[in-house]
């Protein structure tokens, strides 16, 4: 399990890698007792630097968090506090209620659709033009997993099979 560090419009020096590998891994170990997998992205953000932190865990959780600040170093701080909480959260959730059971997942087809353009007709509107198509899959849990997943990666909406 590693953490990858990468940079965007930006070089990622030795140093700073590593700080935010120890970071992240220290920050995840100490409440779920495993190495995380994951990837770090550092940015340079109109005059400051933007840290999105992407943790994977070992029950198929995504963990996500990003931090902002003039420096990449206290950018990442930002970041890995965030992540501590949302794991905090994460941990409590699950004793509180017993462990949390294996899921299934169930592989799925992703599309990307071309968007029709102003001024052409469609000739044929129920099959439109596929730009790209990728593997995903779909896990199977409870509703209130659910809802714990999509608070725990600030994702808008999250895809899933339900359980009962």
């Amino acid at each position: 399990m590693t953490i990858q560090v990468t940079g965007k419009n930006l070089d990622v020096g030795g140093a700073l890698r590593s700080y935010v590998q120890e970071r992240v891994a220290t920050t995840v170990e100490k409440f779920i007792g495993r190495t995380p997998s994951g990837h770090v992205r550092i940015e340079k953000d109109h005059g400051g630097f933007r840290t999105n932190c992407t943790i994977h865990l070992w029950q198929g959780m995504s963990l996500e968090a990003h931090g902002v600040a003039l420096d990449a170093y206290q950018s990442a701080d930002l970041a890995c506090e965030r992540l501590e909480k949302r794991v905090r959260r994460y941990k409590r959730r699950v004793k509180r209620h017993g462990g949390e059971p294996p899921r299934k997942q169930t592989p799925a087809t992703d599309y990307v659709v071309q968007a029709a353009q102003e001024g052409h007709e469609e000739r044929d509107a129920d099959n439109p033009v596929i730009i790209a198509e990728a593997e995903t899959l779909v896990h199977e849990m409870a509703v209130s997993d659910a809802v714990m997943q999509m608070d725990l990666s600030d994702r808008p909406f999250v895809v899933f099979r339900n359980a009962s």
